[in-house]
């Protein structure tokens, strides 16, 4: 099992604070997150039914013909390197490991990829994996970069996996309506952008065959049934995502901005985090998570990843910690 972020319970026993005071910085998760409604008894009651209208929802938000509900884009990213012959894998390095973990666990050769300078590495890979933003570096690439690259794969039978986690506050980037096109597969969540992480809700886009195939290998019942509804309202619901994206975006410049202020210049982010490397990354985040408030640390380089901060009082509870430190 790999680290992530998230792990409060762990942190609270190792630094005595309880879980109810930390500040959670270590995900990328939105702290104002759709609001989730009552639901019904019969939704606890009944099995998930594939006619609910998710399906429908996912199709209109993402502009793809042909989607798969699945339990939060991790489930994807380990069936889908059971779904072709063994061979040679580009992942980003750094970038979400649970890629690179996946396909090395179904005996692929798994290569690591500068992010930002993968289209000089493509070289002769079976399956490409992309992450837009990446996901800790917050490195984007061209869409028509991106598509000249899938045609280059998809001409030798080849893969593209572009993990688009982190792209819902900058739709207009995504390549979900290319979803038809052989070879190309990305995968969506609502994690992030809409903070529903614990539902475990995301999407494969892709074409029919292949989702067919990643369908059989998860198995019926991929999400459960009250997850699917409250993915299906929140899907449908564009004031609250127009709201959401225009409020990510001011608060990610300002947590570069807050960072600057302290010299961290970030080295680089999105709007739902900001990523820092620096020499004494360790220390730095163990001087927060001393004051409660925890944060990603990467070793390979040396960086932290700072998620976005939710109320006035977090706003300045981080302010004081990084003054701290810079004093």
């Amino acid at each position: 099992m790999l680290e992530h972020g998230g792990r409060l319970l762990h942190a609270a026993h190792r630094y005595g604070i309880p879980v109810a005071d930390w500040l959670d910085l270590s995900t990328g998760i939105n702290p104002r997150g759709w609001p989730v409604p009552a639901l019904p008894a019969a939704a606890w009651s009944r099995l998930p039914d594939e006619a609910d209208g998710l399906a429908a929802a996912a199709r209109d938000y993402y502009g793809a013909a042909h989607i798969l509900p699945v339990a939060g884009s991790q489930a994807a990213i380990q069936a889908l390197p059971y779904l072709r012959p063994r061979g040679r894998v580009g992942v980003p390095g750094p970038g979400y490991a649970e890629h690179g973990h996946a396909w090395r666990q179904a005996g692929h050769s798994v290569v690591p990829m500068n992010p930002d300078a993968l289209g000089r590495e493509l070289g002769p890979f079976d399956v490409v994996v992309l992450i837009q933003p990446n996901n800790p570096t917050g490195t984007r690439h061209a869409k028509e970069a991106v598509l000249d690259w899938h045609a280059a794969l998809a001409a030798r039978g080849g893969w593209l996996v572009v993990d688009e986690a982190f792209i819902d506050a900058t739709p207009e980037h995504s390549l979900a309506p290319f979803c038809e096109r052989p070879g190309l597969i990305v995968l969506r969540s609502l994690g992030k952008f809409f903070g529903l992480a614990g539902a475990r809700v995301g999407f494969a886009l892709a074409q029919p065959d292949l989702l067919q195939g990643l369908a059989e290998r998860l198995g019926p019942w991929a999400v459960a049934g009250p997850a699917r509804q409250v993915a299906e309202r929140a899907l449908r619901d564009a004031a609250w995502q127009a709201s959401a994206r225009a409020q990510l975006q001011a608060a990610g410049q300002g947590l570069a901005e807050l960072l600057r202020r302290h010299g961290l210049a970030p080295d680089g982010g999105c709007a739902l985090f900001q990523w820092l490397r620096h020499d004494a990354a360790a220390e730095l985040h163990r001087h927060l998570a001393r004051r409660g408030i925890l944060t990603r640390l990467f070793d390979e380089p040396a960086s932290i990843r700072f998620g976005l901060p939710g109320s006035e009082a977090d706003w300045a509870r981080l302010d004081a910690a990084l003054a701290a430190w810079r004093a």
